[in-house]
């Protein structure tokens, strides 16, 4: 039966909710941003109307099929991290995009609230916001790029390590956080590559001007 549930959540975390609503708005979200079929880019292209439906869409697929199977003892403990799992891996490799779906943020928050009823979900969005914060001081209040962004979601992941660590959740949380973690880095490796670049190269010219 975990093979049949793991199965159906992929199914529900691979309806691509955000992409759908943009092609009603006429927009082919492959078209704008950095071409991700995911809720954030859908507000860039649609605006913010259709972005917080998308958002909502790609949160509640996360969350509702999980919420109920946990909450109805369908499954428990480690029972939970593959099913959890697959309805972030259904979001990024969608069949309905030829395997290639969004970075997988919304549907990584409804995932953490249903199994830790929202508690990890908080504490992952408040490392977030701290980390934007810093971002945009040190950027001198200037907004990020999206490279930036990328490089604080997978930071804000790892971080989140030291949160599950404190207060003492069981091993499989740390396994559907491992997972997660791959996910993430996997979905946003180029702009973490890009990024590394850009410092690199700043970082030799800045070497090549004091000499």
């Amino acid at each position: 039966m975990i093979a049949f549930y793991a199965f159906t959540e992929f199914i529900c975390g691979s309806m691509m909710f955000s992409y759908w609503l943009g092609l009603l708005a006429e927009k082919d979200l492959h078209m704008y941003g950095d071409g991700n079929p995911g809720a954030f880019n859908l507000w860039h292209a649609a605006g913010y109307k259709l972005g917080i439906l998308g958002v909502a869409l790609d949160f509640l697929k996360g969350y509702f099929p999980l919420s109920v199977l946990v909450s109805k003892g369908y499954i428990s403990d480690v029972e939970i991290a593959p099913v959890a799992v697959a309805a972030i891996l259904g979001h990024v490799f969608s069949p309905f995009l030829k395997w290639r779906g969004g970075k997988g943020i919304a549907v990584t928050f409804g995932v953490w609230s249903a199994v830790t009823r929202f508690n990890v979900s908080i504490a992952y969005a408040v490392i977030l916001a701290i980390l934007y914060a810093i971002a945009i001081i040190l950027n001198k209040g200037k907004s990020t790029s999206s490279e930036v962004d990328g490089f604080m979601v997978v930071i804000g992941m790892l971080t989140l390590v030291l949160y599950l660590y404190y207060k003492s959740f069981p091993m499989y949380i740390y396994d559907i956080w491992f997972a997660n973690l791959m996910i993430i880095t996997y979905t946003n490796r180029e702009k973490l590559y890009k990024l590394y670049k850009d410092v690199y190269e700043k970082h030799h010219e800045n070497n090549a001007v004091m000499r």
